[in-house]
């Protein structure tokens, strides 16, 4: 999830390779020891483990050949069992390298006590505690609830045998987190570590950023958006949906609230109505996000949410889960087909609408064996989804295991969904839309996982554009 975060604020290609976590590593040294390439040595951390790690990390470099400079973050928090080998390894690298070639960039804590008084031990501490692994921070990023002040960071720079001008501080900003970037540019973060690196200075370009923030302050109104899925009380598990509506926000210069609606209430309420509608004690929601997921329970709730958002051309937006979701409400409730469901929910309904990919019939280990990662989607002429992209072919992300079933595509569309996208490769149905019908768009792979503050998501924004109408319209 962090790498997710990490790439909102890139253009910097982004692949499996990129994220490396213990259980891969141990793993593949595991494997290479069972196919002899150690030749029967002694298995060890130092120096198979670190190898492995140092490995992956310059095979991120290699894999782009137009890369400059690879930034690798190691999670959690100095003197951590978990992170010794992955320091270790930074260590190898920094050391063979040399410098320029390589600098270590620390993240600390500056705490406030009582008094408003900052605290810097914990920070030597912490630099100490680097310093022991073999690493001598060459850039320092303070976290503290305000700007340090010069005679802080003096002081800090002291005892933590660093240069003045590379402590910088990450304050607490009462904006969004998409404003850092021009809080480190106007502290010259970029020129530090540029110089470091004896990278020739660059000039950055952060209009598309300021720009960003400009729309972020120049926000007029709201809309509601009701998010109805089945795992509302983790909010990580839909981060990534919840920041493309803030990015989409930011385009259509509206602020997003968003409604968290737990499918299972829709289900035990008499009416979808009670919940999403007018009748809502909240007064109901100006649209309708049902996002991806795994599972039967809440299945019935959001084919409510679907059947009430078309029948009161009310603004629709179905991302995996959500797009199959509106296929089983056409079956049930236009088709009449009382069973109709995915074979993941019930294997045994005469009208499997949603049905398990071919490939994956005999997968039993799950982990890691979906459609995964990116695929191309043809847009078909007419389409909402062709207006929003702009272009026929374009590539988004998928992680899914059932699809839907070419065996019913025939009786749906002569019925009046429309499908707006396909995978022309394997026939496979991408994206479908209700007739008659201001909004209503379900696609099957995960366009969230895309978007950025500065570009949102061609469907988020135009998921937004049609709230903010819809709000607008039962206004007047």
């Amino acid at each position: 999830m962090d790498l997710g975060n990490y790439a909102r604020f890139t253009s910097g290609p982004l692949s499996r390779a990129n994220s490396i976590t213990t259980g891969q590593v141990y793993e593949s040294v595991i494997r290479k020891e069972r196919e002899g390439q150690y030749l029967g040595r002694c298995v060890q951390v130092i120096p198979h483990i670190t190898d492995e790690i140092k490995a992956r990390i310059l095979a991120v470099a290699k894999e782009d050949a137009d890369t400059d400079i690879v930034i690798i973050e190691i999670g959690g928090t100095v003197g951590d069992i978990e992170s010794i080998p992955f320091l270790e390894a930074a260590r190898q690298l920094i050391h063979e390298s040399g410098k320029p070639n390589s600098i270590s960039v620390h993240l600390t804590l500056i705490p406030e006590v009582a008094g408003g008084e900052l605290k810097t031990k914990p920070t030597q501490h912490s630099v100490k505690a680097m310093q022991e692994q073999g690493i001598q921070p060459d850039v320092l990023i303070c976290r503290a609830p305000v700007m340090l002040d010069e005679a802080t960071r003096r002081k800090i720079a002291l005892f933590t045998n660093m240069e003045s001008d590379a402590v910088f501080t990450s304050y607490n900003i009462d904006t969004t987190i998409y404003e850092i970037p021009l809080i480190f540019y106007e502290q010259k973060l970029d020129q530090v570590v540029l110089k470091k690196l004896g990278v020739e200075a660059r000039h950055s370009n952060l209009k598309r950023w300021h720009s960003m923030m400009e729309h972020f302050r120049s926000r007029k109104g709201k809309v509601r958006i009701g998010i109805v899925g089945k795992y509302m009380d983790l909010h990580d598990s839909y981060k990534s949906v919840y920041e493309a509506l803030f990015h989409a926000g930011l385009e259509c210069g509206v602020e997003v609230e968003l409604v968290k609606i737990d499918s299972a209430r829709i289900e035990e309420a008499e009416s979808a109505e009670n919940v999403l509608g007018n009748k809502a004690p909240d007064g109901g929601v100006n649209g309708i996000l049902v996002p991806g997921g795994f599972g039967q329970r809440g299945i019935k709730g959001m084919v409510k949410a679907s059947a009430w958002a078309r029948n009161n051309k009310v603004p629709y937006f179905g991302i995996c889960l959500g797009m199959q979701i509106m296929v089983i409400d056409w079956g049930r409730n236009v088709l009449g087909w009382e069973d109709a469901d995915s074979t993941e929910f019930n294997q045994d309904t005469r009208h499997p609408v949603v049905s398990l990919l071919d490939e994956q019939v005999d997968v039993k280990n799950y982990g890691g064996t979906m459609r995964l990662g990116k695929y191309i989607s043809v847009a078909e002429p007419g389409s909402k989804f062709l207006a929003a992209y702009g272009e026929t072919r374009i590539s988004e992300r998928h992680r899914h295991r059932y699809e839907f079933s070419n065996q019913y595509r025939k009786e749906m569309t002569e019925t009046g969904l429309k499908i707006g996208a396909t995978y022309p490769e394997k026939n496979l149905v991408e994206c479908v839309e209700w007739p008659n019908h201001p909004w209503g768009l379900g696609v099957q792979f995960h366009p969230e996982f895309k978007s950025k503050p500065t570009a949102a998501s061609p469907l988020f924004r135009d998921f937004i554009a049609a709230a903010k109408n819809y709000k607008n319209e039962r206004q007047d």
